[in-house]
């Protein structure tokens, strides 16, 4: 009998304690996620750009080494283009940090701007849309502005 209640009792410490035992937390690794993020432009408002321009500084203070790219078409077309552009000192900055800025040629041949036209530094991508897909399709998280 004192051997079956022995038993007893050491089963149920032990269950007891494994039950009420504290979970040690994950280490951190030293590997980050690198976000990457596309824009999708396509408005002519200035209001929108320069609410653009704050939402990269701000995604590049918090998370600098994201991989950011904003690709304009359509009626944003200006953004990009020199003595047009709204805000080109912003785009400069941005592009120091390591945003991407891509005009689409389809609206840059509706629009009749040239290559020589637009901001330095400004890449070219055959089609926004496709640009934007192709993205997606990567995995990089989509925002449209």
């Amino acid at each position: 009998m004192k051997l079956k209640l022995m038993l007893m009792l050491t089963f149920f410490t032990l269950a007891a304690s494994s039950t009420f035992a504290q979970v040690a937390p994950k280490a951190k690794t030293e590997q980050t996620k690198v976000h990457r993020i596309v824009y999708d432009m396509s408005a002519a408002d200035t209001a929108q750009h320069a609410g653009l321009m704050r939402q990269l500084n701000n995604i590049k203070r918090g998370w600098p080494e994201a991989q950011i790219e904003v690709v304009v078409h359509g009626k944003a077309m200006d953004l990009l283009v020199t003595g047009k552009s709204y805000k080109p000192d912003a785009i400069k900055e941005l592009q120091v940090k390591g945003v991407v800025f891509a005009a689409c040629e389809n609206t840059m041949r509706a629009r009749k701007v040239t290559k020589e036209q637009l901001l330095p530094n400004v890449i070219t991508v055959p089609m926004g849309i496709g640009e934007i897909i192709t993205k997606q399709e990567e995995g990089w998280g989509y925002i449209k502005y």
